[in-house]
């Protein structure tokens, strides 16, 4: 691939996690995809593609831990809502931290 078609790529999938149609998942996606998408591999794109067409339903429950995603999942899938997951409970726990400070 093209550092181009990367890039046009990686554009894509930036747009799609901002926009998911909901603002929830709009917000748990999208700073997740620019932190992380640039340095992911082909197939942890690939994987990241197959977690775009998820429904926003299933996602929230994923990501937020209550419920697990199917056992069957692609185990490159499943790493990647473990890394969403944890950056969601880091992120809610330095949140709570300045609220209590403030």
């Amino acid at each position: 691939m093209s550092d181009q078609d990367r890039a046009q790529r990686l554009s894509r999938l930036r747009y799609r996690s901002w926009r998911r149609g909901t603002r929830e998942m709009d917000l748990l996606l999208g700073p997740f995809a620019d932190r992380h998408l640039a340095a992911m591999n082909e197939t942890e794109l690939a994987a990241y593609e197959r977690l775009l067409d998820e429904s926003d339903p299933n996602l929230m429950t994923w990501l937020t831990g209550q419920t697990e995603p199917p056992p069957d999942m692609d185990p490159v899938l499943r790493a990647l809502l473990r890394r969403a997951a944890d950056g969601i409970r880091q992120g809610s726990a330095a949140a709570a931290g300045q609220r209590k400070t403030n």
